[in-house]
């Protein structure tokens, strides 16, 4: 397993500090001892007593940095953090060897404390001592050390201590507990908002590389700026002349009269990494680099990207790209458009961001022509720094942004991501489309588990659960984020479809069930007021008037008896198509809160309903009740509670964590994968194994008949279909032919089989575990049996899980009516169900080693459920992204 040191590497990885600025978190080694003396002696009498509980003499001072800078190994860990070269803090804990409880010790330099140094420090080695087996990590520290016992408060931490105490015990937790990963979300999203601001809002921008040729990439982004108006100082960088379109030129950035926010760098690759360096140099915040020729191009290229983001880093800035168009910002206070795409957006309140530079264009271009407007638009390129989890991080409390639209291409870390998301999507509509759903996400493996994992389940596990709005296209996209993006939300699902276009009213209903929306017959009350109608969808005919259609509209609206209105208008020769527009917009403007789209046919110049262009017009009836459906499951998402953790007993993960360290990797032997299950909880068979026909039958005569006898190959999927299951074996010659049977199948004459007694029960069940080294692990659930291959009929969710989780599993399958009893048959104990979905997402969540874990069928009934049959493969775990550990890519 590769351990936390082994993913550190001696460079180490760069972390985002209370201030927005970045410090490099790294390993310390023999040649640290010259700046931990310095770091020592720089501080005063007061900040040593608080850390050696007196005031050190030299010889203390030499002899904790000769312990500082020992070797490492799992008993002794010791991180630095360095800013510009510089050591600014050190972090160390140390346990006997025999002990997996360890002593911390953290310093930070005097003239760098506040900043969150400390923190970040501490997170790390928790992480370091966890991954050397440490259990329990803790230090003592003296009441007036206000600074270190706010760290600890801020990593969850429990501290013990009385007023009369001379020192106070401070704990830190090594399993990451819901309050310290809440604190750090907020803690990183106010790091990464401040680090974002001089990109997104800078009081200056300087572009370097702007020739005096219209059509080149500098130029043209320099002229964007000029244009849009940006309400700061702008600058052009360029050795070769003294003006820019129109605008002043200096040499160099070192040239700049005052410091500046963000430089755009537009100079051919070879040349960037200079340029970023004297950008750091003269104390620039943040950098966008449009130019191509990175990690897109191979190796070379590659290292190249790797050389930029090294000194973007060391100087603390913040890097945008490479490869992208760029970003814009349509804040009136800051008006910067910095892309040299087309004509910028309208301003509006949807937050953009693409990882194709002609994505976003298409985006751009396709939002303006239906009149939807743009609060930011991040162009990301290569990602080599800023991605979409920093963007998330930024528009959570970005009050100009009411909507965010992603186009993604690739996750850097998307277990964080599902948190980031989850956050947002309770404040704001996340919308997405991912590509490469022919590539992405899970391998077929051979389990029924791994093999039903296709291409996407992974992402699409990770978007339901964090409420992101799937799209299928950019169009589907578009079109949903206007709906969403300043309307109210749905209350529930049920629409009125009315307007003066029968066929077309017809093929929105059509349209109604595949996105999750019900069209229901108006109540006598209404159909009343209808004067006598209660037809919905409604049909005014060709020749309705305003008058008429403000009527039909205001007894919708006004009956509480829908959720959302869809009006339809068809231009024609014979009617006023803006007076029915505007009619529909005035009852909507006397309804706020409920939700309206428009369908308008015929004319090509109509994008909203009304005067409101919050309200969006499609030219088709399908794009709206996509839109319409998106909008209502959205909200469906926003008012379930998020859950809590599952409370679980009988669970002893310590036991379960020897059984793996005793176990070779690959498929287990069915006695291992029984004692993983115990450990767990989860309810199996009984069974014994058999080499002989001899000790089939005697295995069979302790169980009881009828039995089953099953090939015990552990990584053979189809047993049925290869004649390897013998089912309802009376008595001992029918288990000794069966015997016989199996081995014939397997071409062999000592299989080695399994014996368990006959299960009975009501439904087939499959369920299961399979491990993604980027997503985490997914629990599936699903019709078992022969149904498993034939309907494919199952669901996933990533951990960890909710207590919630497990009801919406069994609950969104299709075949959820043979739970609760179908025609007559009984239904089956669903609390068992979701307790087996919950009991193997905490055993997912434990023991990432678990690759593949196929438990089917799965015999559930009135009385409970039991495991029938199961393979468990296990697999070494490699570096894989931290969920909860925040460092920049």
């Amino acid at each position: 397993m590769t351990t936390y040191a082994d993913a550190l590497g001696t460079a180490g990885a760069d972390a985002l500090l209370a201030d927005g600025r970045i410090v490099r978190i790294r390993p310390a080694y023999a040649g640290d001892r010259d700046g931990l003396a310095a770091m020592f002696q720089a501080s005063s009498v007061d900040a040593l007593r608080l850390r050696f509980f007196a005031v050190p003499g030299p010889a203390v001072v030499a002899a904790e940095v000769a312990r500082l800078t020992r070797p490492a190994s799992a008993e002794h860990g010791v991180l630095v953090s360095t800013q510009a070269g510089r050591i600014v803090g050190v972090a160390s804990y140390e346990c006997g060897q025999a002990s997996s409880a360890a002593e911390f010790a953290v310093f930070v330099a005097e003239d760098e404390r506040g900043r969150g140094i400390g923190t970040v420090l501490l997170e790390h080695l928790a992480a370091m001592a966890k991954a050397n087996g440490v259990r329990e990590l803790s230090g003592e520290v003296l009441p007036a050390n206000y600074s270190m016992l706010r760290v600890a408060r801020d990593l969850a931490a429990h501290a013990r201590s009385d007023e009369l105490a001379e020192v106070v015990d401070v704990g830190l937790p090594m399993v990451a507990q819901d309050a310290a990963v809440s604190a750090a979300d907020v803690r990183n999203r106010t790091a990464e908002r401040l680090s974002l601001r001089p990109l997104l809002a800078p009081r200056s921008v300087a572009v370097v590389g702007a020739s005096r040729t219209p059509g080149g990439v500098g130029h043209e982004t320099l002229r964007a700026l000029a244009e849009y108006g940006f309400n700061g100082t702008l600058f052009a960088v360029n050795p070769h002349t003294d003006n820019v379109a129109g605008l002043p030129c200096v040499t160099s950035l070192r040239k700049l009269p005052d410091l500046v926010d963000l430089a755009i760098i537009a100079v051919p690759a070879a040349a960037v990494p200079e340029a970023l360096r004297e950008a750091g140099e003269s104390g620039v915040r943040a950098a966008i680099v449009l130019s191509a020729g990175f990690g897109e191009t191979g190796p070379a290229g590659q290292a190249l990207q790797d050389e930029a983001v090294r000194i973007a880093r060391k100087h603390s800035m913040r890097l945008l790209g490479p490869n992208c168009v760029g970003l814009l910002n349509t804040d009136r206070s800051v008006r910067l458009n910095a892309t040299f795409a087309g004509a910028p957006p309208l301003p509006g309140a949807l937050g953009v961001a693409s990882q194709s530079g002609a994505v976003g264009i298409s985006l751009l271009d396709h939002l303006a022509r239906c009149g939807c407007g743009v609060s930011s638009f991040v162009s990301l390129g290569n990602k080599a720094d800023i991605s979409g989890n920093d963007l998330l991080a930024y528009w959570y409390d970005d009050p100009a942004t009411k909507a965010v639209a992603l186009y993604l291409e690739s996750f850097g870390n998307p277990r964080r991501f599902a948190r980031l998301v989850r956050e947002l999507g309770r404040r704001k509509p996340v919308l997405a489309v991912k590509s490469g759903r022919t590539v992405a996400g899970q391998r077929a493996g051979a389990s029924h588990t791994a093999a039903a994992a296709a291409p996407d389940v992974a992402v699409d596990s990770l978007f339901a659960q964090a409420g992101v709005v799937r799209c299928n296209d950019l169009g589907e996209l578009i079109d949903a984020a206007r709906m969403l993006v300043d309307q109210p939300l749905p209350a529930g699902n049920r629409i009125a479809v009315i307007g003066n276009a029968g066929g077309v009213n017809v093929l929105a209903v059509d349209s109604a069930e595949a996105a999750g929306l019900e069209v229901p017959a108006a109540s006598p009350q209404l159909a009343a007021r209808l004067g006598g109608s209660g037809q919905n969808p409604l049909d005014l005919g060709a020749e309705a008037n305003p008058q008429a259609l403000r009527a039909a509209l205001t007894a919708f609206a006004e009956s509480g008896e829908v959720d959302a209105i869809v009006v339809v208008v068809a231009a024609t020769r014979a009617n006023d198509v803006p007076g029915m527009l505007a009619a529909a917009g005035e009852v909507f403007d006397a309804h706020p809160d409920l939700p309206a789209a428009g369908v308008v046919v015929g004319r090509w110049d109509v994008s909203h309903v009304g005067a409101c262009p919050e309200r969006p017009a499609y030219d088709l009836p399908e794009r709206a009740i996509r839109a319409l459906g998106h909008a209502a499951r959205y909200a469906a998402w926003r008012r379930e509670p998020l859950g809590g953790p599952p409370v679980l007993d009988g669970i002893d993960p310590v036991r379960a964590q020897a059984v793996i360290a005793a176990a070779n990797e690959g498929w287990q032997p069915a006695d291992v994968t029984a004692e993983l299950l115990r450990c767990y909880g989860i309810p199996q068979i009984p069974q014994a194994t058999a080499a002989t026909a001899d000790e089939a039958v005697a295995a069979a005569d302790r169980l009881g008949y009828p039995v089953v006898v099953k090939s015990a190959v552990p990584d053979l999927v189809h047993k049925t279909e290869v004649g390897a299951v013998r089912i309802d074996l009376p008595d001992a010659g029918a288990v000794r032919q069966a015997y016989q049977l199996i081995g014939a199948a397997l071409d062999t004459t000592h299989p080695h089989v399994l014996v368990q007694p006959m299960a009975r029960g009501h439904v087939e069940l499959a369920a299961g575990v399979v491990h993604d080294p980027l997503f985490g692990s997914l629990v599936m659930l699903g019709l078992g049996g022969v149904l498993t291959d034939l309907l494919g009929d199952r669901v996933y969710r990533l951990t960890p899980m909710s207590d919630r989780d497990g009801e919406r599993m069994w609950r969104s399958l299709r075949g959820a009516r043979l739970l609760t009893g179908f025609r007559g048959a009984p239904g089956v104990d669903t609390a068992a169900v979701e307790q087996l979905a919950h009991r193997l997402g905490r055993l997912a969540q434990d023991l990432p080693q678990v690759a593949e874990l196929d438990l089917n069928p799965v015999i559930a009934g009135p009385d409970g459920l039991v495991v029938v049959d199961a393979k468990l493969r296990l697999a070494a775990v490699g570096e894989e992204p931290d969920p909860y550990l925040f460092r920049l890519r």
